[in-house]
């Protein structure tokens, strides 16, 4: 990655934000579900950072690499229901925006922007989350991990989106926390930029994006102001 990369004033037309680690900090509550799924099946609770770490490829996933590899299918299985309705109630119950994330949405759509999210967390609780916190209002679409037939990486959701929105890849950006969100861009063709705040910023080292920023502000004033350098 190049020590400095730009934005040309007007080239970015539509932003598709990742959703957990990127715009919202719900790794307790995630935290705090996965334990109570992993308490259920009588096992003890295991560490929020390497909980964090297992975030980003959807909730099946993260299920099975909480359980670890011993663990069955019909055991999987179970306790993924039980995440997922226990995730459901509590999804709310410590998460919230980045700091800046609702003040400089309303700058980007005053702005004329396009924006959407498209996360691997399951699309109705991943709306339920942004009309809670009142995000929901700034974007066109929200979509899912079980949206489309494919989760990110593959390029469906950011192909469905940019259709959607009348917009070129050349003025498509991603935003995301991963290599998850990397690798999608890449398979899309469209650039991406990461941020260093999320849950996965170790991932960026091996797979790093276009631009990378240290808050949601600092992406957005970039944005906003159309042209900015970003640090390597």
């Amino acid at each position: 990655m190049p020590s400095h990369a730009r934005l040309e004033p007007g080239s970015v037309k539509l932003l598709i934000f990742d959703l957990d680690g990127t715009l919202i900090d719900s790794r307790q509550d995630l935290v705090n579900a996965v334990n109570a799924a992993r308490a259920h099946l009588g096992l003890p609770a295991i560490e929020d950072r390497l909980i964090a770490s297992y975030v980003g490829d959807g909730a099946p996933v993260l299920i099975q690499r909480a359980l670890g590899p011993q663990a069955s299918q019909e055991q999987i299985q179970e306790a993924l229901q039980f995440f997922l309705d226990y995730y459901s109630r509590h999804k709310l119950d410590f998460t919230h925006p980045y700091p800046g994330v609702p003040e400089k949405l309303q700058q980007l759509a005053a702005r004329g922007l396009k924006m959407a999210v498209l996360t691997n967390k399951p699309v109705r609780i991943s709306q339920a989350i942004l009309e809670g916190l009142s995000l929901d209002r700034f974007f066109f679409a929200v979509y899912g991990g079980n949206s489309f037939p494919h989760k990110k990486p593959h390029p469906v959701g950011v192909e469905t989106l940019q259709s959607e929105a009348g917009v070129s890849p050349e003025a498509t950006l991603l935003v995301g926390d991963s290599a998850v969100d990397v690798r999608t861009a890449r398979n899309a063709g469209v650039r991406v930029c990461g941020v260093t705040y999320g849950f996965q910023p170790e991932t960026l080292r091996q797979e790093p994006p276009d631009l990378l920023v240290d808050s949601f502000a600092e992406l957005a004033d970039m944005l906003l102001a159309g042209s900015s350098a970003v640090r390597d």
